[in-house]
């Protein structure tokens, strides 16, 4: 991954093709199977490095505030800019000036596309302006923003009637674009992106994954019917200390964390075998006053960034800060998140789609295995050649 990365989503769009769906509800906000269209997009790249996030809103956009802003996702904390008045996919851009300093992946909050995102950034051309993932057209007649592209031997985006590739709505931006961007109503698709594919500054990717947008009512149908399907993935769900690090006694510093025998190899093949990973973890020390909840989250930032230049990404982390004898102040509670009680991993299982059947839980104590039987999923003691002990 690049240095530092930001990921900013457009979700200012009045929806007018969706019509009586969007009279009290911007766009990303529809619902699929319960859970916000936008919630989604957060899931899938809340595992990986970012910086920030930044959620570009127009259109009720204060209800978009209300529920995302200042919130944290897996450690990345959300800002949300509101337009005074509607600028338009481009010129939603401006709110970003004085404020992101990092390059950043621009993608809209009306579509998802299933890609290998650590792949793609390791194709990209650092040089360009801008590289964006192309998919094929075929099947989205009815999309005529940048469609028609094609690749050119220099890896180049090219206007060319012949092919059928078309922009997925996903860019790696270098942050010197905003220079470039004024304070008035432009389309980022129809006005700026094809003049800067005529000056040979955008390089394309093309993706062959799952896509869905949610703009149009047949579009919005058919991603209720299968999206859901398309993200459903088994769960492993690890403990902390004594799996994931040696367990030295309340661990919060990065010089202090030393990762256990084999687990790198171990999470490699779960990574592989297509599962979700969660970290589920009793973080007492904080509720004892040993160290705070901003160093747990610091180390876990940097837990984070290690791994995923591994190839390795933790989906979400949970913790539970208190203990019912020994935590001060607010922190002393018997918590229901706080295992053997499985609050946690319910929790989990509430907010993503999960086959259950398959899942698993990782631990080194006996009140682990008890929280995995109250989740009633399987239960396996950490061991250095754990991935050989389980049938897939």
């Amino acid at each position: 991954m690049l240095k530092k990365l930001d990921l900013v989503i457009l979700c200012g769009g009045k929806g007018t093709r969706l019509g009586v769906l969007t009279k009290n509800m911007p766009k990303p906000l529809i619902k699929i199977n319960n859970k916000y269209f936008l919630t989604y997009l957060i899931q899938f790249y809340q595992k990986f490095d970012f910086e920030n996030i930044y959620l570009l809103a127009g259109y009720k956009g204060k209800i978009i505030k209300k529920l995302f802003h200042n919130k944290k996702f897996n450690f990345i904390k959300i800002n949300c800019l509101i337009e005074k008045k509607l600028l338009g996919t481009g010129g939603a851009l401006y709110l970003l000036k004085n404020k992101v300093k990092n390059d950043f992946l621009l993608i809209n909050g009306d579509s998802y596309l299933q890609y290998n995102f650590q792949k793609f950034l390791k194709k990209i051309n650092k040089n360009s302006l801008c590289n964006i993932i192309l998919i094929n057209s075929k099947t989205y007649k009815e999309n005529n923003q940048l469609s028609n592209l094609s690749i050119s031997r220099s890896k180049k985006v090219i206007f060319n009637s012949k092919f059928n590739l078309m922009n997925s709505g996903i860019y790696l931006f270098k942050n010197r674009i905003l220079k470039k961007i004024t304070k008035k109503n432009f389309s980022l698709e129809k006005d700026l992106l094809p003049k800067l594919i005529l000056r040979k500054e955008v390089s394309g990717h093309i993706e062959k994954g799952f896509f869905i947008d949610i703009g149009m009512k047949k579009r919005l149908y058919y991603a209720r019917k299968v999206l859901v399907k398309k993200i459903k993935r088994p769960a492993i769900f690890l403990d902390r200390d004594g799996v994931l690090n040696e367990d030295s006694g309340y661990v919060y510093k990065w010089e202090d964390f030393k990762f256990k025998k084999n687990i790198l190899k171990n999470l490699q093949h779960f990574i592989k075998k297509n599962y979700y990973i969660f970290i589920v973890t009793n973080q007492s020390g904080i509720g004892r006053k040993l160290y705070k909840i901003l160093d747990f989250e610091n180390l876990h930032k940097k837990i984070k960034k290690y791994l995923s230049k591994k190839g390795i990404y933790i989906d979400d982390v949970l913790y539970c800060p208190h203990h019912p004898k020994y935590g001060i102040g607010i922190f002393k509670k018997d918590c229901q998140c706080r295992k053997p009680n499985n609050l946690m991993i319910k929790n989990i299982f509430k907010d993503w789609h999960i086959n259950k059947n398959k899942s698993f839980m990782i631990g080194d104590q006996y009140t682990d295995k008890i929280c995995a039987d109250l989740s009633r999923i399987k239960f396996f003691y950490y061991s250095n050649n754990l991935y050989k002990k389980i049938k897939f």
